[in-house]
């Protein structure tokens, strides 16, 4: 799974209809000339198309149907061949060779080859390209030296010693490579035409596509189209003509334009509607879980959060998870108290020890925290909340707001802007406390880890703990999986002490579920084997 910045979120699909494009009953196909179009709504615009500088989950959910990687995820997450038909592992686990197949097609018609995923990787890692995503492939060798402007990116451990071939050599040992190989930032590019349109090179028209679709137009904050691409090597279990990103910002509007036969698969629902939608749309309604956590993070370079880890834990404390599940989500999302969900095999659940105690005992010991840091209902702590737009985020920050006031006399003040505003000021600095999200990119637990380095470009809070990051290195540097593991929890306790962010739910996904195989035979064989 692969994504940041991800709502808590369920799923409507027009289960009935996806032997065209979805419609109603009686309902002529909507495109112009009977082609197969599935309408996929999508609540905020992406950031970006560029496979190397996407960053939201919007941008990779439209990149997956775009870019194949070496690899791609099968149903239960698991690295399956993609562009490669196989790789094998040295016997340190520090080089992966990957065979690639010599049917995969760009959608120009020219061979993807070893030296396209090489420049793919160097791209990446390139300070010219400024990825926030550089840092999920520094266990490759010399990338956070490339990544620092110390090497040059030339020297990068990815070499294509034949046309079909491409060796990775690693900096430590790490099972997760072939699942991060899934990754929309691994994706490769076309040297000729990335040279030929440099900034405008992820544009339709320009950028060309090695998966099961093509970007052929994007009108901003309307829509995104793609098309089949019939040179893709898969294209024969490809049966739409394309997938149209209807770009549906308010939840409501998106609810009135599935009932009206305007989209296929809707991107969130509204919890307010979760009841009707239930009675009368229950076979078209899918949740499942997603390794995901939602959030709300401290920025703790400014204050009245810098310093203050017992401040940070009194704020935490006193949030009633099970009410905000309860009451506001209403979807079945579990309260979360970890940073890495539960679910990855091996990895023991961690979880600070005041989560296990009841609600006024929490605001008994968050009230003597409070004070400790200087406050009280003289003196109240003031800060603002940001989150983007969107119903569940305003009832969860309105939820949240009024539990901190009750219980400590906090002052919030609620900032709700777009996505992209809460981005700046998260970036600049400008935040105090926003919300977020955070989605695993592989199914381990290093992919929660490496968020919380100092030098990971994602690290929202900032967080900085030497400690924590030499924890982390040595759990990389690791062969033995039981002590890997063990080392990774460790960091996460001593992470979640310091309190950088407050951990709310667990992330529903809109996966389709048992009712999905017209959907595994129209759209989804086309993104998963």
């Amino acid at each position: 799974m692969s994504g940041r910045f991800v709502r808590g979120a369920v799923v409507l699909l027009a289960l009935a209809a996806l032997g065209g494009c979805a419609q109603r009953a009686g309902q002529t196909p909507r495109s112009a000339a009977g082609q197969d179009i599935l309408l996929h709504g999508l609540d905020l615009e992406p950031d970006s198309l560029d496979p190397q500088k996407a960053r939201t989950v919007e941008a990779q959910r439209v990149l997956r149907d775009i870019c194949e990687g070496l690899t791609t995820l099968d149903r239960r997450g698991r690295p399956a061949p993609g562009i490669a038909t196989g790789w094998t592992v040295s016997p340190g686990g520090k080089t992966y060779t990957f065979t690639l197949r010599k049917d995969a097609r760009w959608s120009t018609g020219a061979p993807v080859v070893a030296a396209d995923f090489v420049a793919g990787l160097r791209r990446l890692v390139s300070p010219q390209t400024a990825s926030d995503y550089a840092e999920v492939v520094s266990v490759i060798r010399h990338a956070p030296g490339i990544i620092a402007g110390r090497r040059p990116v030339g020297e990068l451990g990815v070499l294509a010693p034949s046309p079909y071939t491409v060796v990775i050599r690693l900096r430590t040992p790490a099972q997760y490579l072939p699942a991060l190989m899934a990754h929309p930032a691994t994706c490769p590019v076309d040297p000729a035409l990335l040279a030929k349109y440099g900034a405008t090179y992820a544009q339709p028209g320009h950028m060309p596509s090695d998966g099961a679709f093509v970007l052929t137009q994007w009108v901003h904050g309307s829509y995104i189209q793609l098309m089949r691409n019939p040179d893709y090597w898969r294209n024969a279990e490809t049966h739409l003509t394309g997938v149209r990103y209807v770009i549906a910002t308010d939840e409501n509007a998106e609810l009135e334009m599935y009932r009206a036969g305007e989209l296929d698969i809707m991107d969130v629902v509204p919890r307010a509607e979760l009841g009707w939608i239930r009675a009368h749309l229950g076979s078209q309604l899918h949740i499942e879980p997603q390794l995901g956590t939602y959030f709300y993070g401290f920025n703790l370079r400014r204050p009245p959060f810098k310093g203050k880890p017992g401040l940070r834990r009194a704020l935490a404390m006193v949030i009633d998870r099970r009410r905000i599940t309860r009451f506001v989500l209403r979807a079945g999302e579990p309260p979360a108290y970890s940073w890495v969900p539960p679910g990855i095999d091996g990895y023991h659940t961690q979880r600070p020890a005041w989560s296990h105690l009841g609600m006024a005992a929490r605001i008994s010991a968050a009230r003597r925290l409070y004070a400790a840091a200087g406050y009280s209902a003289a003196h109240p702590l003031r800060f603002t909340l940001e989150y983007n737009t969107g119903e569940i985020h305003q009832d969860i920050a309105l939820a949240v707001a009024s539990m901190w006031r009750r219980a400590l006399g906090v002052r919030v003040r609620l900032q709700q802007e777009d996505f992209s505003s809460l981005m700046h000021d998260i970036s600049t600095g400008k935040a105090t406390v926003f919300r977020s999200s955070w989605v695993g990119d592989y199914n381990d637990p290093y992919t929660f880890a490496q968020y919380f380095k100092s030098d990971f470009g994602i690290n929202l809070p900032h967080y900085d703990n030497p400690a924590y990051d030499q924890l982390v290195d040595r759990a990389e540097a690791t062969l033995n999986p039981a002590r890997r593991i063990a080392l990774l929890e460790r960091a996460e306790r001593l992470m979640l002490r310091d309190q950088p962010i407050i951990p709310i739910y667990l992330v529903l996904h809109p996966i389709p579920g048992n009712a999905a195989r017209i959907l595994r035979k129209k759209y989804w064989s086309s993104r998963n084997p």
